[in-house]
């Protein structure tokens, strides 16, 4: 239905300067489109580090930079024991860090990219995940 809409309209819009291909590209293509265009332009900016962290904490809180470097340790040790007791651990407003275990494989043949592999067996193991809570999605 949508297509028939988009030819008509290109039908009537003959002389537009707009391409002809604009016209036919689905609302899920645009999308995508816009998520590219979106992610070359956070490509070239830096994570923030330890010390930058520090640093606009400092001039937030009006704190020395070594009270808040104690303070950001002292949140790593406690968020730390807490996943490793609990397997949670929450930053309120900003992140959930869960922790899940992973089954063991077992030893075999399987089929990789249309050729057969050998694979060994590998352990049961816990893995450590880290999810953005509702607030931080609502806000971006």
């Amino acid at each position: 239905n949508w297509l028939k809409q988009i030819w008509a309209q290109a039908a009537s819009d003959s002389d537009s300067s707009l391409s002809h291909s604009s016209y036919i590209m689905a609302p899920a293509m645009k999308a995508m489109k816009a998520k590219k265009v979106a992610m070359k332009a956070t490509k070239g900016q830096k994570a923030m580090t330890k010390g930058g962290l520090m640093g606009s904490l400092a001039d937030a809180t009006e704190m020395k930079k070594s009270d808040i470097a104690k303070i950001l340790n002292s949140l790593t040790e406690i968020g730390t024991e807490e996943v490793k007791k609990t397997g949670k651990f929450t930053l309120p407003g900003l992140c959930m860090i869960k922790t899940r275990k992973k089954a063991a494989t077992k030893a075999g043949k399987r089929m990789m990219f249309g050729k057969e592999v050998i694979v060994k067996a590998k352990p049961a193991k816990t893995v450590v995940k880290a999810f953005p809570v509702a607030a931080l999605k609502q806000q971006i």
